[in-house]
């Protein structure tokens, strides 16, 4: 894999229909795992095997009909999951067995009721079981946000031994920062032997809002590949969203990243995953968002209907959507009156629009936000029109 290039491991199908509520049957899960697919996301973790026989299924299917990308199964550290999943991926193209166990203090002493050592023996007999199965086996140290370095560190290189083609350093609740997740990617990178063999993977909860920072300074330390949901949804307070971390990388190209997303696939998708999901995600989302092209601001709206890069860094047909908009409310200006009244066939001169804007002001301090069937009755009953008919 070329040095500047960052896999997208999608994780939709499976920490992200963890939410309450968000439960998809197979068909639904048939039909999302398609259009990732075609987005053109490197991994699809399809589900957990071992959780259900109905999750047990759809990775079946999923794995008949993906074409492109590898699918992914999630298993715990033993040999019953692990099965689970190997049969599970039997039909997949390229096949991904999941495993691996928790690695901080609090994992081991409270959860596991073990020992360092003895979890260290778990990871590597997970790994070398999975690897009689498939040949891509990827490892998660659970919690490693938490886990001391040095130890994440010693238990990496013994999974390595073992046969783990990729090392999943997940943030699990949320609570570095950047400036640490960054420096374990680095710490990592530096004291495990063989390291250099395998791909890095983060996967980060946004519990502080800091899922998609922390991604970005995994990557920026060597990460190369992020583990996210389409708006990242997920589990608790959520995951990295897909379009957030896919969009950095696209509008910072002195980082020197790429994908092999298809942006402009990533509004429809969004869509695709809100409908089956019943969650909407909230007007101001990053990206994607009914707000993220929106302005209603008088100086934002002059500013854009000038230049668009004045207040936009990205092209919203980048990203799928038709255009920017703008929204006229009490805030908005005559430039933007005028805009939004030549895109219903009426072009205001100077003159016309001194003399409609107080009223539109009027009509725009008692709604929420004017439309256009409201711009054609201020202009019919102003002057403007009876003079034009006279003329």
């Amino acid at each position: 894999m070329s040095t500047n290039k960052v896999q997208i491991f999608d994780t939709t199908l499976r920490d992200g229909e963890q939410v309450p509520g968000c439960k998809l049957n197979t068909k639904e899960k048939l039909i999302i795992a398609e259009q990732l697919d075609l987005l053109g996301v490197d991994v699809i973790e399809a589900g957990f095997p071992a959780s259900s026989p109905g999750d047990f299924i759809s990775v079946v299917e999923i794995s008949k009909i993906v074409k492109n990308a590898t699918v992914c199964a999630l298993t715990r550290a033993n040999k019953h999951d692990i099965q689970a999943a190997a049969e599970a991926l039997k039909y997949a193209v390229k096949p991904r067995i999941h495993t691996g166990i928790g690695t901080s203090e609090s994992h081991i002493k409270f959860k596991f009721k073990s020992t360092p050592k003895k979890i260290i023996e778990r990871a590597k007999e997970a790994v070398s079981y999975a690897k009689t199965f498939v040949d891509d086996v990827e490892f998660y140290a659970e919690d490693a946000g938490r886990t001391d370095n040095k130890f994440l560190a010693q238990i990496c290189e013994e999974v390595i031994k073992s046969g783990a083609t990729v090392l999943n350093i997940p943030d699990t609740t949320g609570y570095c920062l950047p400036e640490e997740y960054g420096a374990k990617i680095k710490y990592l990178k530096d004291h495990v032997k063989g390291i250099e063999n395998v791909t890095i993977s983060c996967h980060c909860h946004n519990d502080l809002g800091m899922a998609t920072a922390n991604s970005i300074a995994g990557i920026k330390n060597g990460a190369r590949q992020i583990e996210c949901t389409i708006n990242g949804i997920g589990e608790r307070a959520g995951n990295t969203a897909l379009e957030e971390v896919v969009m950095i990388m696209k509008q910072h190209p002195y980082l020197n990243l790429d994908t092999n997303i298809n942006t402009q696939l990533l509004y429809s998708t969004s869509q695709m995953v809100q409908q089956h999901m019943g969650i909407n995600v909230q007007p101001n989302k990053a990206v994607v968002g009914e707000n993220a092209f929106a302005h209603s601001s008088g100086i934002h709206q002059d500013g854009v209907i000038k230049n668009r890069e004045t207040y936009e860094i990205m092209n919203p047909e980048d990203v799928g959507v038709d255009k920017t908009s703008i929204i006229l409310t009490a805030r908005s200006g005559r430039a933007a009156l005028a805009y939004r009244a030549k895109n219903i066939g009426i072009d205001l001169t100077k003159m016309e629009l001194d003399e409609v804007y107080p009223e539109f002001l009027r009509c725009a301090d008692k709604k929420k936000e004017v439309g256009d069937s409201d711009i054609q009755k201020i202009i019919n009953f102003s002057k403007i029109y009876s003079n034009r008919i006279a003329s």
